[in-house]
Order: C-alpha cells, then sequence, then structure tokens
C-alpha cells in the first residue's frame, strides 16, 4: 500500500499571525507590572498599630519596611524588622521575583527572531520556546504571591488588634502573572498546527488550488429571447407624430374642394345682359 504523502501548508498573507502578536503584548505588560510588585514596599499594610497614632500605618514589602500616614504622602523607609525579613517566605519571594524578570526578558529575546515577519512563514520552533520560557515566568510570580496571600495573617503580625490588609503589589503581581502565562501559552500554540491550521494562519494547498481552479464559476450563457413585437409603420417609428403622406392617405372627414381657377375670356363679342351688369 503506498504511503500518503504529508500535506503541504501554505500561508496567503505576509502578516504575523494573532497568536504571536498577542503573545508579544501581554508579555511586556506583566513584566512591567511584575516589576512594580516586585520593587515596590507594599505588600500588605498594617493599621491600628499599638502605641501610635491612629493616622498612622505601615507598607511591608519583600525588600523594605516603610512608615507613613493618611495625612502626609511622605514615607520613612529605613525601619528594620529582622523577625519579618526571616519568614520563610520572604526569602523564597526575592529569589522567584527577580528570576521571573530575568526569565521573561530571556524569552522575549527568543521569541524575537522567531516572530519576525521578513520571511515568507515565522519561525514556530523559535518562537513556540519563547513562549515557554514566558509561560514558566508567570509561574514563577504566581507561586510567592499566592503563597504570601495564604499566609498574609501569619507572617511575623505585631499584635491580634493589628489590621493586615492585602497591598496592591499583590494585585499587580497576580495581573502580572496572569498575563505573562497567558502570552506565553498562547505562543506556544503555535508549535502544534490546530484549528485547521488557522491558529497559523495557514492554508492546505489543495484547498487553495481548489479555491483557484477547481471551484471556478463558469460564464452564464446567454440565451437568444426572441422578440414578440410586430414591425411598425415608418409614420409610427418616426418621431415625428405625423407626415403629409399620413394625412393624405387616411382622413377621417370628408374635405372642401379647391375652386377651379376661372379664365377670363377676353375674345367674346355677344351683347351685355342686364345679368352681367
Amino acid at each position: 500500500m503506498p504511503r500518503q504523502s504529508t500535506q503541504e501548508w501554505i500561508r496567503l498573507s505576509l502578516r504575523t499571525p494573532g497568536i504571536l502578536i498577542f503573545g508579544m503584548v501581554f508579555a511586556p505588560c506583566g513584566w512591567i507590572l511584575n516589576l512594580t510588585a516586585t520593587v515596590a514596599p507594599n505588600w500588605r499594610t498594617l493599621n491600628n498599630l499599638p502605641n501610635r497614632p491612629v493616622d498612622e500605618f505601615i507598607q511591608q514589602g519583600i525588600w523594605e519596611i516603610c512608615r507613613a500616614t493618611t495625612v502626609n504622602t511622605r514615607q520613612d523607609c529605613t525601619l528594620q524588622d529582622t523577625t519579618y525579613f526571616n519568614n520563610q517566605i520572604i526569602e523564597i519571594a526575592q529569589g522567584l521575583m527577580v528570576a521571573s524578570l530575568i526569565v521573561t526578558l530571556i524569552g522575549l529575546a527568543v521569541a524575537i527572531p522567531g516572530v519576525r515577519c521578513w520571511r515568507d512563514r515565522p519561525n514556530w520552533v523559535v518562537a513556540g520556546l519563547g513562549g515557554i520560557l514566558i509561560f514558566l515566568s508567570g509561574v514563577m510570580v504566581i507561586i510567592p504571591i499566592a503563597w504570601y496571600t495564604h499566609i498574609l495573617d501569619e507572617i511575623a503580625t505585631v499584635s491580634p488588634t493589628v489590621d493586615v490588609q492585602v497591598g496592591y503589589c499583590i494585585i499587580l503581581g497576580y495581573i502580572g502573572g496572569i498575563f505573562e502565562i497567558v502570552g506565553g501559552f498562547v505562543m506556544f500554540i503555535g508549535i502544534c498546527r490546530c484549528c485547521g491550521g488557522k491558529n497559523r494562519g495557514e492554508t492546505r494547498v489543495e484547498e487553495v488550488r481548489g479555491i483557484r481552479f477547481g471551484n471556478r464559476k463558469q460564464p452564464q450563457r446567454r440565451v437568444e429571447v426572441p422578440s414578440l413585437d410586430r414591425p411598425r409603420s415608418i409614420a409610427a417609428s418616426s418621431s415625428v407624430p405625423y407626415s403629409k403622406d399620413s394625412m393624405d392617405e387616411d382622413v377621417s372627414f370628408p374635405r372642401a374642394k379647391s375652386p377651379a381657377v376661372r379664365t377670363i375670356n377676353t375674345s367674346y363679342s355677344g351683347r351685355p345682359y342686364d345679368a352681367d351688369l
């Protein structure tokens, strides 16, 4: 039994595929959000501090701790808390967040040569490898963010009366990690052809040939239909409503005869009568 030949695929457009554009947009956006979550000192906020003013609160990050008030925007970030920084989650978060930023940059550097559109088709293997790295960087962000949120109230709380709230870095970290996970996964889909090649913007060569040659519509055959109109007279086809000949041939009323021309005979020599006078 002869072996079936491999199907050939072709790209009808030189545009960059949508899945690659999607990944190349989401990955940098997620990297910026993760960078903000890494360096900003607001993973959690402590309110109602004992023996402190009511309007004072403390913001704790993975690198530093700041004190601020609701009436003054200036922060004091010189606070030291060895008990807080000795928690296991802090060390893990520092390592994973920095590693995620580095891996994202490496993933973008790998994916860019495969996504460039100056060639007929992208390099799907290179772009897919870049997508895997971006996906892993998003996972590196979600792990410490989710762990920190899970033990938010257990991380070196000063007093049971302290009100612990989630900081904006946690929210930015979740959004940035999801952006990178989704963007990297979508780029990785390009390695395998699915949805009939639509994910790559490709079409089977047989289908293209069928569209261009096999399914061409035949021109409609023109059928001559005989005319049923009767030939009209010259007078009817003329733009003039009537002619002189038609008036002479067809008259619907009697016409007066023109009087005969009287001739005067000058040679009459008879006697004139009274009637002639």
